[in-house]
């Protein structure tokens, strides 16, 4: 049985292959802008010629008018990519933007007629088809216009919602940049803010020592040059092992305790076999020295005590010191180590970690209970 094209059929297969371009331009919105090219250009190529598997034989003039017809898409397409939706709509000018459209979808129609005219693809369609019966020209012309119109319109839809896509993704990646830039900033300036602090304190503890108890003061000396080394190198990273941490503070617990009286109890526990999470470095350190500083009395007895554990996914650390004077100014009196450390979990581990403080007046104990989620 013989197969028969006639032009209409022809007219629309010219927009078939721009229809599908622009189908599978907008699939890969979703992925990133050279995986769009790539998909724009390989379908180009391949409904360009699609044509081919049709049953029949079709003029040269036809297949230049389709190739022609579709670098005309594509550059229509690329244009309000590239241009006409950066420079106009992105800036808010969408006066001027309408009345583009608008401007090009005339100079289409224009164009796929005069591409008809020139090539001669009618005359060429009907050497191999026949002349074409009971049709009226005119109403085949204004539906040949209409097509155009909507193919240049989803042509233009699909662009700019690929371009508003690349936008939001490109202000997104911008805007995540810029916040992790702060972030790392204020991280640094805060961990170079507790560092001195800490030392501050330490150096002040071995200066006391080395009058009283010279051999206090050299096992204190020798603690401390584990301790700097653990700051000077594992505190440039952003990370450090739980494992590493927990030393660290073992290592703090040790050099206050041989400044420590015997009417002061230190308690130290520590779940076995806890998970070696990575952790922020230094990140325990100023609730310690802050029960150790707040919590110790020469003329009373007093305490401290620290426990770690893990349960599941969460590392819960318990720190708890007797007090002596009202807690009002701890902020004040402790510096900038508490206020610092609060900053840095909120900056770390937003909705990741629970900071609970309670002050009992009643029992004289101040509790610090820090959970961290690693799920």
């Amino acid at each position: 049985m013989p197969f028969y094209i006639d032009e209409d059929t022809a007219v629309s297969a010219d927009n078939l292959s721009s229809l599908l371009i622009m189908t599978t331009a907008f699939t890969g919105i979703s992925r990133k802008l050279p995986s769009v090219h790539y998909f724009i250009v390989a379908a180009l190529l391949v409904l360009t010629f699609f044509p081919l598997t049709w049953p029949i034989h079709l003029p040269a003039e036809f297949w230049i008018k389709q190739v022609l017809i579709n670098l005309i898409w594509a550059g229509l397409f690329y244009a309000n990519f590239f241009v006409f939706t950066p420079k106009l709509l992105y800036k808010h000018r969408t006066g001027t933007f309408v009345i583009l459209v608008i401007a090009t979808l005339f100079a289409v129609v224009f164009l796929n007629d005069w591409l008809d005219r020139s090539l001669g693809v009618p005359e060429a369609m009907e050497k191999i088809f026949g002349p074409r019966m009971h049709k009226n020209n005119k109403n085949e012309d204004h539906s040949a216009s209409y097509i155009t119109i909507i193919m240049a319109m989803v042509i233009y839809g699909v662009s700019t919602v690929v371009a508003m896509s690349k936008k939001l993704q490109h202000d997104q990646l911008a805007f995540q940049a810029t916040e992790k830039e702060k972030i790392n900033s204020e991280l640094s300036f805060l961990k170079s803010q507790i560092n001195p602090h800490f030392f501050f304190n330490t150096l002040h503890t071995i200066y006391a020592l080395t009058d009283s108890n010279t051999g206090a003061a050299k096992d204190a000396i020798y603690t401390l040059s584990h301790m700097m080394r653990y700051v000077i190198y594992d505190t440039k990273n952003d990370l450090t092992s739980l494992e590493n941490e927990i030393k660290f503070v073992e290592d703090y617990i040790k050099l206050m305790k041989l400044r420590l009286s015997g009417d002061v109890q230190v308690i130290f526990e520590k779940q076995t076999n806890i998970k070696n999470y990575e952790v922020a470095p230094m990140l325990l350190l100023p609730f310690i020295e802050n029960a150790f500083k707040h919590g110790i009395s020469s003329l009373h007895p007093s305490y401290v005590y620290i426990d770690i554990r893990q349960l599941n996914n969460t590392i819960k650390i318990e720190i708890k010191n007797s007090t002596f004077e009202a807690r009002e100014h701890l902020e004040e009196s402790n510096g900038i180590g508490l206020i610092n450390t609060k900053r840095r979990l909120d900056l770390l581990y937003p909705g990741k970690h629970t900071l609970s403080v309670d002050n009992n007046a009643i029992t004289k104990e101040y509790t610090v209970m820090l959970t961290l989620d690693f799920s």
